[in-house]
């Protein structure tokens, strides 16, 4: 929410640096997959041009791994 309202690029790192942590909990077995789901949808209501290349990592790895996300 404060992303939106303030286009404060430290929002975005926030955003970005919780969503990679859950990634890399989940890659170490200690957050389930379906987490991933969350943190997708999370990404996808941002207008952050990383955004499409953060999710493509992800997609990637759950379709390698066989989760499905969406």
């Amino acid at each position: 929410m404060l992303e939106r309202l303030d286009p404060d690029p430290e929002y975005w790192e926030g955003k970005r640096g919780a969503c990679v942590g859950v990634f890399q909990q989940v890659i170490a077995d200690d957050e389930r997959p379906e987490a991933l789901a969350e943190i997708l949808n999370l990404l996808n209501s941002t207008t952050n041009p990383q955004v499409e290349y953060l999710t493509s990592v992800m997609k990637k790895w759950c379709n390698e791994k066989g989760i499905d996300v969406m």
